[in-house]
């Protein structure tokens, strides 16, 4: 297959190149265009415009995986405006594209967080209704209606089909949905909702645990047994390929490895990679929440909605992408991506 991915050269990115370049032609998009081994040719976010760069000259993409995006900055929520410019503007524009070129499936990377930023009940399940809680959440969850008001995400039908009124390529001109069923009913359209994302090159939070765990920092919140669901790159990569590779329906698919893990088995498995012995404090729970409390009133580093953030359950259902692949489990267990992560630390 001949596959644009936007964002090559990004954490993700650079991986999926890795998983993929051996059987597929890869081509990136993205702000700059340096060599890079296994892809053919990147290209620049104007050479998809159809005024500068003809989409005739373009090589015939089967499938477009859309990575390009602002990354989930919690140091940082003030540039709100930036996140839908990035977020949702440019996936305004590569989809359009995909719509008027000839590839078959669009595979758009949003997050979980577009979903919820906290979990109500046992865990996170496509039909929850999004409630995003900030600008990232909120930048993502717009980009993925902007889809869905173009490309009708099926509920029991294997077929997406655009809708008649907003396509490109119809604008303008009034057509049956049955009709554009037919003629669009070759083109997948994924929505992929990632929980957090960690590997080898990975710089995200799980690196800030790690640098407060390597320099002997007891954790003082043991008694709290909280669950949260990571993603392994390597577990991304093959649902990728799936996507690409098999028949699957449109729709969103929520992503995650099997196993949702504790902070506390987190800083186990850290300490356990770096043959260190583990500092976790069981500090009384509702001692720590009256501290949390009193932080909040003095404007502290430990308030009370940081305390909920670091202690919270946060589990997402993988079940309906597995089900989607023909799978019982992902290739690999949630403990050794995050040991293969840590050790590259």
């Amino acid at each position: 297959m001949k596959i644009l991915i936007t964002g090559i050269h990004g954490f993700v990115g650079s991986n999926l190149v890795i998983a993929l370049k051996g059987y597929h032609s890869l081509y990136g998009l993205d702000i700059f265009a340096p060599e890079k081994e296994g892809v053919v040719k990147t290209f620049a976010w104007k050479d998809i415009e159809p005024t500068s760069f003809p989409m005739q000259q373009l090589p015939k993409f089967d499938a477009i995986i859309h990575l390009a995006g602002k990354a989930h900055d919690t140091k940082n929520q003030s540039a709100s405006q930036v996140y839908f410019d990035i977020n949702t503007g440019l996936t305004q524009k590569i989809f359009d594209f995909f719509l008027e070129s000839s590839a078959k499936k669009f595979i758009f990377f949003s997050s979980v967080k577009a979903a919820a930023d906290s979990v109500v009940g046992d865990m996170l399940t496509e039909d929850v209704i999004p409630t995003p809680v900030g600008p990232y959440g909120e930048s993502k969850i717009a980009a993925e209606s902007y889809i869905k008001e173009h490309f009708i995400l099926p509920t029991t039908s294997p077929y997406g089909y655009l809708s008649p009124l907003n396509s490109p390529v119809n604008r303008g001109r009034a057509t049956s949905p049955e009709e554009e069923n037919v003629r669009f009913s070759d083109k997948r359209v994924y929505i992929l909702r990632p929980c957090m994302i960690h590997g080898p090159g990975n710089k995200g939070n799980l690196n800030l645990l790690y640098n407060v765990v390597k320099k002997g920092i007891p954790w003082p919140l043991g008694d709290f047994e909280n669950k949260r669901s990571f993603t392994s790159i390597d577990n991304l990569c093959y649902v990728v390929e799936g996507l690409l590779t098999k028949d699957v329906a449109s729709g969103i698919y929520h992503m995650g490895d099997d196993e949702a893990l504790s902070t506390n088995e987190l800083i186990a498995l850290m300490c356990k990679a770096m043959g260190k012995e583990p500092h976790i404090w069981k500090m009384n729970r509702k001692m720590m929440e009256g501290c949390a409390g009193l932080g909040t009133l003095l404007h502290l580093p430990l308030n009370t909605e940081r305390l909920r953030k670091l202690t919270e359950n946060y589990v997402v259902s993988n079940e309906k992408i597995k089900s989607a692949l023909g799978i019982d489990r992902m290739p690999v267990r949630a403990a050794d991506g995050i040991m293969k992560t840590i050790r590259s630390f």
